[in-house]
Parts: C-alpha cells; sequence; structure tokens
C-alpha cells in the first residue's frame, strides 16, 4: 500500500499495485467500535470513486447485530449469490483484530487474528483485474498492508 492511500475515520481507500495474485496476501489491522453496526472490506478492480460501475473479486461485509459475515463478488455489473456459512463470529465490540486475506489459486481464504475464518471462491475474474482495496465500517484502523 502506498503512502498517499487514502485514510479517514476508518474508512480506507488504496491502490494493489499489479493486483492480486496467488500467495498475496493482504493485511488489514484495527480495533472495533464500541457500539459498531458493520464494516465492510472490498477488493475491486477501480478506484472507489467510480466503485458503482466496478466489478468486485470480493466483498466482506461484517453484521455484528446479526453476528455474519457476508461474502459475495459482482461480476460484469452483476452481483452474485452471497455466502454466509462461518463456524464462528471472530469480531467483539471494543476489541482488536488482524484480518489476513490470502489469494490462492482457487480461493480467497480469510483468517481473523491467526484463526481460518471462511474461503471464498474465485468468480470468473482476472486475479490482476483486482487493483482496489476499500475498508469502511465501525472501526479504527492501525495498519493495512
Amino acid at each position: 500500500m502506498e503512502e498517499q492511500d487514502k485514510k479517514e475515520n476508518g474508512d480506507y481507500s488504496g491502490e494493489i499495485k499489479g493486483g492480486m495474485r496467488p500467495s498475496m496476501k493482504l493485511v488489514v489491522m484495527g480495533i472495533i467500535n464500541h457500539k459498531p453496526k458493520s464494516m465492510e472490506v472490498v477488493l475491486s478492480c477501480t478506484p472507489q470513486e467510480e466503485e458503482e460501475e466496478a466489478d468486485v473479486g470480493l466483498q466482506l461485509k461484517v453484521s455484528f447485530t446479526e453476528k455474519a459475515v457476508q461474502r459475495n463478488a459482482r461480476v460484469a455489473g452483476k452481483w452474485g449469490r452471497p455466502e454466509t456459512t462461518l463456524s464462528y463470529f471472530p469480531f467483539a465490540a471494543g476489541e482488536s483484530f488482524k484480518m489476513e486475506i490470502v489469494c490462492e489459486h482457487q480461493q480467497f481464504r480469510i483468517l481473523i487474528d491467526g484463526q481460518p475464518l471462511c474461503g471464498f471462491t474465485h468468480r470468473a475474474l482476472p486475479l490482476a483485474s483486482l487493483t482496489a482495496l476499500h475498508v469502511s465500517g465501525d472501526l479504527q484502523l492501525t495498519k493495512v498492508a
């Protein structure tokens, strides 16, 4: 991530130089607000300004009220079927977390504090086209790498 990437009030938009590729790992670290509602991490094809049109390779929507993490992708302008199955909900109000998004050949693997949370199979996008990372929601970011 670059120094000129924007980071404001828990919102972050940054460029992924050269796009995603297998064996690449993104790290998002932060502290959840004391009364959180939601948080979102998005890997998309273009910077956030054009987000309405951008295809999305991975959207992670965390709902604290429902204790759910929904995963989805938007390919050719159409959202796919969301995935919500989880073995546990790893986030707690006021607590810090370390999210790792590991890009593998077939899927993204998501780990929270070193523990596997879920996977999300790639949906027909060239991985290298995923060049933007956006993080928003009820959190205070401490590191994005």
